[in-house]
């Protein structure tokens, strides 16, 4: 478990807050918000607070996927698989990249994994095709959940400064990351936030995990662009219908799949660790 999930606070802080209503999404908050979803219903296994996960199928494979290309101003500092696809690995640059021997991927000093693209030898071009393909389900899965009860126009999608419980979050418009926030709930517990326009994050904000709270179980869908802005820290998976583009100097713990681009810039994008 890496740096941004390990998180030893224990479950008291959260319950505080909850039975206080300051938590978004839990009774008698500020914004009205219903109260979440009863332990049990939701999470990993069925033991978790909030929607069951998104299935990421193969692309969950990827820490960063992209259908329009992948590029990088060095140097930055990436673990996990990259892939493109149906675009070849021309769209792939900034890496200086090294082919293998075998022509089935290459590799990068940048990237403590291996590097995909369409055009590369069999069976890679089957591969990517099957991962797009189910980024793609992923997206819609969890553009279309409706269980539980979705907290709708979170801050009029202005969340900046918020503690956020599990959920299943909707807005109508773009999301705004303006000033820190933090994600408080346990290792099981799904938060999914379904946005019908872009997300912003700010330069130098972070978002935290609190109470043992995961990355992998994190998913922000977006039908706009995502920008995450200078030295600012990201948490969690991100499915985007368009482009995702991380300021300088950023950093990610999640994943970033993108249905056009991804573009990076002296950058440390982390996957998150993997369900024991």
């Amino acid at each position: 478990m890496n740096k941004y999930e390990n998180n030893s606070k224990a479950r008291a802080w959260l319950t505080a807050l909850i039975l206080a209503g300051t938590v978004a999404g839990c009774g008698n908050s500020d914004n009205g918000a219903p109260p979440p979803p009863a332990p049990g219903t939701g999470g990993v296994n069925g033991q978790g607070i909030g929607p069951t996960p998104v299935n990421l199928g193969t692309a969950g494979n990827f820490v960063i996927l992209a259908k329009a290309g992948v590029s990088t101003v060095p140097a930055s500092a990436i673990t996990g698989d990259i892939g493109v696809s149906p675009i070849d690995q021309t769209a792939i640059t900034g890496f200086s990249l090294t082919m293998d021997a075998s022509n089935e991927f290459s590799t990068s000093t940048q990237v403590t994994g291996k590097i995909y693209a369409a055009d590369y030898a069999p069976p890679t071009p089957t591969k990517m095709t099957t991962a797009i393909s189910d980024m793609e389900t992923a997206y819609t899965d969890a553009a279309g959940r409706v269980v539980p009860a979705a907290v709708t126009e979170l801050g009029a999608g202005d969340i900046s400064g918020l503690t956020i419980a599990p959920g299943l979050y909707k807005w109508g418009t773009g999301v705004l990351i303006n000033s820190s926030i933090t994600l408080s709930g346990g290792p099981n517990d799904v938060w999914i936030f379904q946005i019908a326009q872009g997300l912003t994050q700010a330069s130098a904000t972070n978002i935290t995990l609190a109470g043992g709270a995961l990355a992998r179980n994190i998913y922000w869908q977006t039908f706009g662009a995502v920008t995450i802005g200078t030295t600012a820290h990201f948490e969690g998976i991100i499915l985007s219908q368009t482009s995702i583009d991380v300021g300088t100097g950023a950093s990610v713990n999640g994943r970033l799949l993108a249905q056009t681009a991804v573009s990076l810039n002296q950058n440390m994008i982390v996957q998150p660790a993997a369900q024991p």
